[in-house]
């Protein structure tokens, strides 16, 4: 993104006496972006009305939430994963995600990736445990399993109804098994 410096303008008249090494905050430059930031990013209910206004705050936040991806996985493998609940800072509607990846040796990681993405979007995370996933997408089939030895065992029947939901053509199961 390109970034265009402006100059504020000074309002009181410097003295002749004054001497000064840094320039006063006033006259400081001030960064700006010189484009908006993409709706991906805002929700589709931040974009301005006719008006000029923007969407009352309370839709922009409901927008927002259901603008983050119930599930991402990798396409193919066995893999660690987490439930995390996503949530407004200090609001109560909340959405329950799924995150997995093999790159990850840990639970952590994929927790420490997902949380500060989160938070640029203002959301606040809290996993609610872990476990495993093997995804077999030739055969259109999954398996949900395991637990977190640090978050513990995720609620595998509620990974499961989420997954669901976006991949309606495989065959979806969970165990308590660890491996």
């Amino acid at each position: 993104m390109k970034q265009k410096q402006l100059k504020l303008a000074s309002v009181a008249k410097p003295s002749a006496l004054t001497t000064a090494v840094a320039p006063p905050p006033f006259l400081r430059l001030v960064t700006v972006p010189s484009a908006r930031p993409p709706l991906s990013a805002l929700g589709a209910c931040a974009e301005p009305r006719q008006s000029g206004r923007s969407q009352p705050r309370g839709v922009a936040m409901a927008g927002q939430l259901e603008s983050v991806p119930a599930v991402e996985i990798d396409p193919d493998g066995m893999f660690k994963y987490i439930l995390v609940r996503v949530q407004r800072a200090g609001g109560a509607e909340h959405r329950d995600v799924v995150r997995g990846t093999a790159t990850a040796e840990f639970h952590n990681h994929i927790f420490e990736k997902v949380n500060p993405e989160m938070e640029k979007l203002g959301f606040e995370c809290k996993c609610l445990g872990g476990g495993k996933i093997d995804h077999n997408s030739k055969d259109k089939k999954m398996r949900v399993f395991g637990l977190s030895t640090g978050y513990g065992k995720a609620d595998h029947a509620v990974t499961v109804e989420i997954l669901k939901k976006v991949y309606q053509d495989y065959e979806i199961t969970w165990s308590d098994d660890k491996k």
